[in-house]
């Protein structure tokens, strides 16, 4: 299964919904990466991992790692992608020039992720993933999972305790955002569960934009974690 691929530095507009104006465009492109700060509510995973759906600025996350919605080229772009390449220096785009191509203008393809120093930022790693652009729940679902486990994965190799996670997919990419929360939720337990014993990963915070997609996020846990106690009942 092939994940759409945009051509260099174009921004899938066609897959933008109807609604969205230029200003609405640019807070969309902003992704997680600022805005709405204050807000939290604290779950846990049925691990015993904390789960933290926040809003705030993802590039001034105190954990061991962040996850940056990056492009298969690893070179930069818009969004949270652009917010974390400025906030941790030149330093950054070089380390990622550092990992090998796959295949011609592809450093990591659709689901898969790689790790870098954090540089500048507060975080002293950098997760690297690239999300699905929103076709179908078939086509979809399984890349945009596939991003949240490779994360965790990759970041338990490295032994990071904690990772904060942007809403991958739900900016220009168009993913809808209830179904975008229930893949991510399920993706991140299913990864701390193929762990086990050597799950390294204490605390996953989901940091978003805006007072809508924080919402949504919460229900979500709200649900999911509500379904996982009676579950084990």
């Amino acid at each position: 299964m092939l994940a759409r691929r945009l051509p260099r530095n174009v921004l899938p507009t066609r897959h933008l919904r109807p609604s969205y104006t230029p200003l609405l465009l640019l807070a969309s492109l902003a992704g997680s990466a600022a805005g709405g700060a204050g807000m939290a509510r604290t779950f846990n995973f049925k691990q015993g991992t904390k789960l933290v759906i926040k809003q705030g600025d993802i590039t001034t996350e105190d954990v061991d790692a962040i996850v940056n919605a990056a492009n298969e080229r690893m070179l930069g772009g818009g969004g949270v992608d652009g917010a974390i390449h400025r906030a941790a220096g030149p330093e950054l785009v070089r380390a990622c020039a550092q990992h090998p191509e796959v295949e011609p203008g592809v450093r990591c393809p659709t689901g898969e992720a790689r790790i870098t120093p954090g540089f500048r930022l507060p975080a002293k790693f950098v997760v690297h993933t690239v999300g699905p652009i929103y076709e179908n729940d078939r086509e979809s679902a399984p890349l945009l999972a596939a991003a949240y486990r490779s994360s965790i994965k990759v970041a338990q190799e490295s032994g990071v305790g904690s990772i904060s996670f942007p809403g991958i997919s739900t900016g220009v990419f168009g993913y809808p955002w209830d179904k975008a929360a229930q893949v991510s939720l399920e993706a991140v337990d299913a990864a701390l569960s193929e762990a086990g014993e050597a799950n390294s990963v204490r605390e996953v915070r989901f940091v978003l934009f805006g007072q809508k997609l924080y919402d949504i996020f919460v229900a979500e846990a709200e649900a999911f974690t509500a379904k996982e106690d009676k579950e084990e009942l």
